[in-house]
């Protein structure tokens, strides 16, 4: 293996491809990983991109099941009731409602590590680079919940507000991505700025606003747990399993409270330690000896063509030894966010597709339900909003001196990604889901909105980063 130097810079690292001579190792295809060091935010962007197309995927089979002759089948199996019993208690719910109270609770534990993680070392972690992605999400929430409120305004359909506010990470920086080098860096991580805090603002909307009645004693059990896990922190406790086994007790006791249980995966989120357990120095040196003494037991097996390294005990000792140092550098924080975010990117969002994004579609009706107040309310929100309120707001921060734009970012790009902020896919689904959960028509009316909304503003926003690259 070649001496490389590493270059780190605030997302990327520079000059990091290894090369490896086919002499010295067994080299295999899918060991390639090997030969590229990739940054947490570069991983986080592969694994967003990847999720978004699945997502797509998704969302296109729930509308060919609700739009066929599956569409029974699909309604009996989203309805059909699972149970988890445990002595005389019984927790007994819809497959629907697993997936939009269960699984989703894992998909706000990865919200909740994504915030945690850019307040602390990310785009966010620097008050004046801050500044910017902050007021395009703020805009980019406030405008667009307006406009639903004042086509929607003394109806019962006006709770609806808060549908419209949110921007689905995955599918905006999968539509980013697709344009290459057309786009600067900085706007991605403007973006994913703008998204995470754009997250934050759902999760206390959905926490203040989409909360009908709350009983106090569960509630209390509720914060109980939350005091544990902070006690747990403040101890040093890093290991994933006491975290797991008191979140789900909280998840248990916000879920009888009345307050949406997944909020309990961002509680849990906010709790994880970020601080490793060994000092990094201490770490590089103690591993670099045993790297060492690896290398010299290296002969041994490569002397002998049918000894692996599974036959030498001394070797597999120092490997473990290397496993477990490296999980206690890590911070715990990004350790189980690279954990959880595939898990979540590749079922548990995609399961959540499939179970919400089936919406009949009746052609001959179409125009009644697009032009229904709570459709145009989400697509006029989604799309005029987002765009007056990321790029609109931003853009007069600027011109007052409140902040700059990052280095590269135009005012064409600031449009671009204030269309692309009006993808509103899962977490505007999700809202919905609570907001209409009692009107089934405008539950119809917000998802369909959201559908064509996002369509549109996607298209859009590729279309013209894309029409507009290279303009000052």
């Amino acid at each position: 293996m070649n001496n490389f130097p590493l270059k780190y810079t605030n997302h990327h690292i520079d000059n990091t491809k290894i090369t490896m001579k086919k002499s010295d190792t067994n080299f295999q295809p899918w060991e390639k990983s090997f030969a590229k060091v990739v940054t947490p935010f570069e991983e986080f962007i592969h694994e967003e991109t990847t999720s978004g197309l699945i997502l797509m995927v998704s969302a296109i089979l729930a509308m060919i099941f609700a739009n066929s002759f599956l569409a029974p089948h699909y309604e009996h199996i989203l309805h059909t009731e699972l149970a988890i019993s445990i002595g005389g208690s019984e927790l007994r719910y819809t497959l629907h409602h697993w997936i939009n109270d269960g699984l989703m609770a894992f998909f706000f534990l990865v919200v909740g590590l994504e915030i945690k993680r850019e307040v602390i070392v990310g785009e966010l972690s620097d008050p004046k680079a801050a500044m910017m992605p902050i007021i395009a999400a703020i805009g980019g929430m406030l405008v667009p919940a307006l406009l639903f409120y004042f086509i929607n305004s003394n109806t019962d359909a006006s709770i609806g507000w808060g549908v419209p506010m949110a921007t689905d990470i995955a599918f905006a920086v999968g539509v980013l991505v697709l344009l290459g080098s057309r786009v600067p860096k900085t706007v991605l991580t403007f973006l994913v700025g703008l998204a995470i805090v754009d997250d934050l603002g759902a999760v206390v909307v959905i926490a203040l606003f989409y909360t009908e009645q709350i009983f106090v004693n569960w509630l209390i059990l509720a914060v109980i747990t939350l005091f544990i896990l902070i006690v747990f922190n403040r101890m040093g406790i890093r290991k994933p399993l006491p975290y797991f086994i008191i979140g789900t007790i909280m998840w248990f006791a916000m879920l009888q409270s009345g307050i949406h249980a997944t909020l309990a995966g961002v509680l849990v989120a906010l709790t994880i330690p970020v601080k490793p357990k060994f000092d990094h120095k201490l770490f590089v040196n103690h591993m670099s000896d045993i790297l060492n003494t690896l290398k010299n037991t290296q002969n041994k097996i490569t002397d002998n063509k049918d000894l692996c390294i599974i036959h030498d005990n001394e070797s597999r000792a120092m490997l473990q030894t290397l496993e477990n140092g490296v999980h206690s550098v890590e911070s715990p924080l990004q350790r189980l966010e690279h954990a959880m975010h595939m898990p979540v990117a590749f079922i548990v969002i995609p399961l959540f597709a499939l179970a919400n994004a089936g919406i009949p579609v009746d052609v001959s009706t179409l125009g009644q339900t697009l032009t229904h107040p709570v459709s145009m309310g989400v697509m006029a929100g989604l799309i005029l909003g987002k765009l007056i309120g990321v790029a609109g707001i931003t853009w007069l921060a600027v011109k007052s001196g409140l902040g700059k734009l990052p280095e590269g970012m135009t005012g064409y790009h600031l449009v671009g990604v204030g269309f692309l902020a009006g993808i509103g896919f899962t977490m505007s689904i999700f809202i919905a889901e609570l907001g209409f959960s009692a009107n089934a028509e405008y539950l119809l009316m917000a998802k369909t909105g959201v559908l064509f909304a996002s369509i549109f503003a996607g298209t859009c926003g590729y279309l013209w980063l894309r029409i507009t690259a290279g303009k000052k």
